[in-house]
């Protein structure tokens, strides 16, 4: 993937709609993040009120760890 690809950010609406089998709205992405087992996230200020935005290459990154190897448990 390539540098500007992987650093470009998403909002969660956008997440949802690149990836629909994994996220199916952005509550369940929200979800994610609130239990800490969603892929990192950028938040622009700490209140509320602070917009959220993920990186591709962190989504990329976190369907990665997700990856059940052929033969491993699961």
């Amino acid at each position: 993937m390539p540098k500007e690809a992987a650093a470009e950010l998403l909002t969660p609406k956008q997440v949802c709609e690149e990836y629909p089998a994994l996220f199916i709205n952005p509550q369940s992405l929200a979800e994610r993040r609130w239990r800490g087992t969603g892929p990192a996230y950028i938040k622009t200020s700490p209140s509320r009120a602070g917009r959220v935005y993920y990186r591709r290459g962190a989504i990329e990154a976190w369907l990665d760890d997700q990856t059940v190897l052929g033969g491993a448990a699961a």
